[in-house]
């Protein structure tokens, strides 16, 4: 099972480095996860940064990949335990919720991110990291 960060996420519809080897990983795998969270973040950060004339497309992209994703949503329990996370690695807010989310799933997990400061906090889950840099 991967699941998927926002950071990694993102990637798929931008012509960024890394790009290709995110593609490769998620097509590579069977079952995609993500916090519902990840949608959301991605769906704004996507509004912030694509052009106007390639956002309809990038948005489509995700809307398709959305459909194909298992989301853990974002409730009671998961705000409990992103706090724990929180308190226990130093990560932020955001992160700790995606983290928090990725824990309520049976292992074994590979968590695929760019983001650096998810890495420790991610292996003290017992979280096999693909962490592209």
């Amino acid at each position: 099972m991967l699941v998927v960060d926002t950071s990694a996420l993102l990637k798929r519809y931008l012509a960024e480095q890394h790009r290709d080897e995110v593609v490769e990983i998620m097509d590579s795998e069977s079952v995609w996860c993500a916090s519902l969270l990840a949608v959301t973040e991605a769906r704004i950060a996507l509004c912030r940064i694509v052009d106007e004339q390639m956002l309809g497309e990038a948005l489509g992209h995700l809307e398709a990949d959305a459909a194909h994703l298992t989301l853990v949503p974002v409730d009671d329990m998961c705000l409990t335990r992103a706090a724990e996370i929180g308190c226990a690695t130093g990560v932020r807010t955001l992160d700790a919720l995606h983290l928090a989310a990725a824990d309520r799933l049976p292992r074994p997990i590979k968590f695929l991110t760019l983001d650096h400061n998810q890495r420790s906090a991610a292996e003290a889950l017992n979280f096999e990291v693909v962490l592209l840099s």
